[in-house]
């Protein structure tokens, strides 16, 4: 077998960095610094020697990542295999479109989604033209039940707690050749997960977790404080430290889906200083990882 290359396309939260509308000093930045920006999270799992690759999410930023991935192993004109699509939010399934007739018009992709996440794409207008034409086919996916890329690499769904106002919420397990990947970019808290998170990620090679908000002050520092955290749970870095901080010896952490606010994209705040004192990392748009 082969090399099996996992790379992260995006590592930001759904409306990526900047955000539309927003002057925040990190969002101002991005606009000003281009190497600043952040794309919508998404992942790709890349097989170089046999020219294939799947995708995890068809975030919004899908034309640039899918560019991204294909120019950096040499798979330009290569469609992927497949797409995973972790729920039904808009950083995570809205690149779909681009499958359709009206740009790459693909035949055939397989689309591994929830049922709940099934329905939508099948019934509801525009997701249903991909399905009746043949753009894609969906395929149900539940928890714990592995989907084989080939001999020896599966995708595991792991169903988590979140906002499931259309559809269910899942991470994955990326188990590889060499390496087990725990990917969990969207999830409500750690205490309503049935798991433990600590138990689960000592399983793991590698883990890309869920960096939505560095802690509460994230959003009156941007100059947000009038949205209610309430409607947007997500669990804060400071908490997943404390929870992980007991097994950074035996599973690297990396942080990713970060909301445009959060203080910890600025490489030389005592945020992201504080993140790095306590042995975790920091996701990148681009990096790539042999797994």
């Amino acid at each position: 077998m082969g090399e099996v290359i996992l790379q992260v396309l995006g590592t930001a939260q759904d409306a990526g960095l900047p955000q539309p509308n927003c002057y925040c000093e990190n969002c101002t930045k991005a606009m000003d610094d281009p190497s600043f920006k952040r794309r919508a999270a998404s992942l790709g799992i890349v097989f170089p020697d046999k020219h294939e690759w799947h995708l995890i999410d068809a975030s919004p930023d899908f034309k640039e990542q899918i560019t991204m991935l294909q120019r950096a192993h040499g798979l330009e004109g290569h469609v992927m295999e497949s797409i995973f699509l972790t729920h039904a939010h808009i950083g995570h399934y809205p690149g779909l479109i681009y499958l359709g007739k009206e740009a790459m018009n693909t035949q055939n992709v397989q689309v591994y989604a929830g049922q709940l996440m099934k329905n939508v794409l099948e019934t509801h207008v525009p997701w249903r033209q991909l399905t009746n034409l043949g753009n894609i086919q969906v395929q149900a996916i539940d928890d714990g039940i592995p989907t084989r890329l080939n001999e020896s690499v599966e995708v595991v769904p792991v169903r988590v707690p979140h906002r499931n106002e259309f559809s269910e919420t899942f991470g994955f397990w990326i188990n590889g050749t060499k390496k087990k990947v725990l990917y969990i970019p969207d999830i409500d808290s750690w205490e309503e997960w049935e798991l433990d998170v600590a138990e689960a990620c000592a399983q793991a090679d590698i883990c890309l977790l869920d960096a939505t908000f560095f802690s509460g002050n994230d959003l009156a520092g941007s100059g947000s404080s009038d949205r209610d955290l309430s409607e947007i749970p997500h669990p804060f870095i400071t908490d997943t430290i404390e929870r992980l901080k007991g097994i950074t010896d035996t599973c690297e952490i990396y942080f990713t889906h970060f909301n445009h606010s959060n203080p910890a994209l600025r490489t030389t705040s005592e945020e992201r200083k504080f993140i790095e004192k306590n042995g975790f990392y920091i996701a990148d748009d681009g990096m790539t990882f042999v797994i």
